[in-house]
């Protein structure tokens, strides 16, 4: 039977309550307006900026301004990033100023310890997070699938976790989805958001398959050759995804199992037989 719940199904972040759970990265797009076109076929309400690139641009560049626009219009949130940070100090610092530049406490806090993978740094991480959500801010965290940290940044008070499917920027899907299926399991109660990797539309379905509450992307939509309908794409799949958790995805069997049940019992067409 249909739940009606489905088609209402929304989430909240720190008391914010959100419908779309497909978030936008800003970077990379062959142009402001097709930012902005991409934006509102994605049906995002929360979009990232760089503060880094942004201020390397001369602050409120011809993207940030696309940027803007959508929360204006779509009602989206800001969420500002600290992409290139080396170390806890680094961050903090430019958290701050991302508040003060944006006028939000949201933060999606990268600190990355390998410069090969630019997977984060579990320490420098813990150690920025613990600081930033004593000092109000609303930490979302880039992590690892390793469910001792993920743990670790609950308990500091981060709302959300952001673990990464695959190497930023790399498309290569969700490469081990047991640890983030086993992220799941263990931590029922978590706002858990893949970050990082995904290439296609079927890594986000898969991700939400998983019972992961959202997806977040940038490279697989703006290196498209059609950035807006890549957006339009990535948002049906996050939905069929959400839609197929809700359902109850079958579970897979190491034998076949016929369809069609062969056995004594008459099959009923059209009435009894």
């Amino acid at each position: 039977m249909h739940d009606p719940t489905f088609d209402h199904d929304t989430w909240q972040v720190a008391g914010t309550p959100l419908s779309s759970r497909f978030l936008l990265g800003t970077a990379g797009y062959p142009s402001p307006q097709v930012l902005g076109e991409a934006i509102a076929a994605s049906g995002t309400q929360v979009v990232t900026v760089g503060l880094k690139r942004a201020l390397a641009a001369g602050g409120d560049n011809g993207f940030v301004a696309i940027v803007r626009e959508a929360v204006r219009t779509q009602g989206a949130r800001l969420l500002p990033n600290t992409a290139g940070c080396r170390a806890a100090r680094e961050a903090i610092e430019l958290a701050h100023m991302a508040r003060e530049l944006y006028d939000t406490p949201w933060l999606k806090l990268e600190v990355i310890g390998d410069e090969h993978t630019l997977q984060p740094d579990p320490f420098e991480l813990l150690q920025a997070a613990t600081q930033l959500v004593r000092e109000g801010f609303v930490v979302w965290p880039y992590c690892t699938d390793d469910l001792v940290l993920c743990r670790r940044l609950l308990d500091v008070g981060c709302p959300v976790l952001m673990p990464w499917g695959a190497p930023i920027g790399s498309g290569q899907g969700l490469l081990n989805p047991f640890a983030l299926r086993t992220l799941r399991e263990r931590l029922p109660g978590a706002t858990l958001i893949v970050d990082a990797g995904i290439g296609a539309p079927s890594h986000a379905a898969q991700a939400m398959e998983l019972g992961f509450d959202a997806v977040l992307l940038n490279s697989a939509v703006a290196q498209a050759r059609d950035p807006v309908r890549m957006a339009r794409a990535f948002r049906a799949a996050v939905q069929a995804g959400r839609d197929a958790w809700q359902a109850g995805v079958m579970a897979r069997q190491d034998f076949a199992v016929p369809s069609t049940p062969v056995g004594s019992e008459p099959l009923l067409i059209g009435g009894t037989p």
